[in-house]
């Protein structure tokens, strides 16, 4: 069990970011000490793993809590977890080859001004 301020700590979320997944369902049942703080499992710190993947690679609040809802509500919902996972892959591909022609852009004018210092 994880104190909140060591599961912010280990997941790289901040402890607003932990309460406001909380607050829109993004994570669930979290345990609660006797005195009613927050306490979370190693299986929470793995959906917060997975949350800090599909954040980084941009995926929305709103997809992310389907996937979860999802999750939750069992096997039979798999094929609709892949295929979520598979747009999602299909759009981070699609960034990356952007960033990768901007990238290649930005390196072209580096260049170029290299050449004119050498002038």
């Amino acid at each position: 069990m994880y104190a909140p301020s060591e599961a912010a700590r280990r997941s790289g979320f901040s402890l607003d970011t932990l309460r406001y997944y909380e607050k829109i369902g993004l994570l669930s049942g979290i345990g609660r000490t006797s005195s009613g703080r927050r306490v979370f499992t190693d299986d929470d710190l793995g959906w917060l793993e997975l949350f800090r993947c599909l954040r980084d690679t941009g995926m929305p609040i709103a997809q992310m809590c389907r996937y979860a809802e999802l999750a939750r509500e069992g096997d039979h919902t798999a094929a609709e977890r892949k295929a979520l996972l598979q747009e999602h892959a299909v759009r981070v591909e699609e960034q990356m080859s952007l960033l990768r022609r901007q990238y290649d852009h930005l390196r072209e004018k580096i260049r170029y001004y290299e050449g004119l210092a050498e002038s």
